[in-house]
């Protein structure tokens, strides 16, 4: 890692050079929901981050930290676009999205919505990235969509079943799984029994690591996992400091 302390130390708050853009997302159910596009300020994105927060009814929504820091800092860092939103009746700074929150089950339609946004601008080999609840969703809703494969942060399991699990086993899209050590949840040992139906899901225990990745070690600990699996020709780990 580069020693030279010029610029910006990049922490919570700060917020990298981009082309952000608030979007409005149509559910086929008749929904409007709210969200945020960031593009690299410069040139086209090489790959696309369509992220799914943390449950709504326990505080997460799109500026849940980890999904804010990853729009903040990707698209300059790694040259990726990166696409938040509040699933259905979840409200953030940037608005409350119509709807009621439906424990995981209307909220399909988002993930579809979601992906038809993607789709309409065109934007670059999608992933999904879930955290937590947003893992459920990816995991039951994300099969029958274009996505290069899915990126996990620390999976819960509470909502998808093992049927569920095991469609992803016949399907060789990349699957990406962070499990925190200490996670609330789902621990490392637990998560390789339920995910042993899904041999070819890739597990990344996180030593120390807890179910809300608190701190900066944790957060530049996940986002250098993201570009590894979606952007492995950027060299990692990822700068500390943006140049003045």
């Amino acid at each position: 890692m580069s020693t030279d302390q010029s610029g910006t130390e990049i922490r919570a708050g700060v917020e990298l050079p981009a082309r952000r853009e608030e979007v409005e997302l149509r559910t086929a159910d008749g929904l409007t929901l709210v969200g945020e596009l960031a593009l690299p300020e410069h040139r086209e994105p090489t790959a696309t981050l369509v992220t799914l927060h943390p449950l709504p009814t326990a505080g997460g929504f799109m500026d849940s930290h980890i999904l804010r820091k990853a729009s903040a800092r990707l698209p300059a860092l790694a040259d990726l676009a990166v696409l938040r939103f509040n699933t259905r009746g979840t409200e953030s700074p940037r608005g409350r999205s119509e709807g009621a929150f439906d424990h995981g089950e209307a909220e399909r339609h988002d993930v579809d919505a979601a992906m038809a946004f993607v789709a309409e601008r065109g934007l670059p080999r999608p992933w999904l990235v879930g955290w937590s609840f947003g893992t459920e969703l990816a995991l039951k809703y994300g099969r029958p969509h274009d996505v290069e494969g899915l990126i996990l942060l620390s999976p819960p399991l509470h909502r998808t079943d093992d049927e569920e699990l095991t469609a992803w086993a016949g399907d060789d899209r990349r699957i990406v799984a962070l499990i925190p050590e200490h996670d609330d949840f789902l621990k490392p040992d637990e998560a390789r029994m339920r995910f042993s139906l899904v041999p070819h899901l890739e597990l990344i225990p996180v030593e120390d690591g807890r179910h809300l990745w608190v701190g900066e070690t944790q957060t530049r600990r996940v986002l250098d996992e993201i570009v590894r699996v979606v952007a492995p020709s950027v060299p990692l780990p990822l700068p500390t400091r943006w140049p003045a």
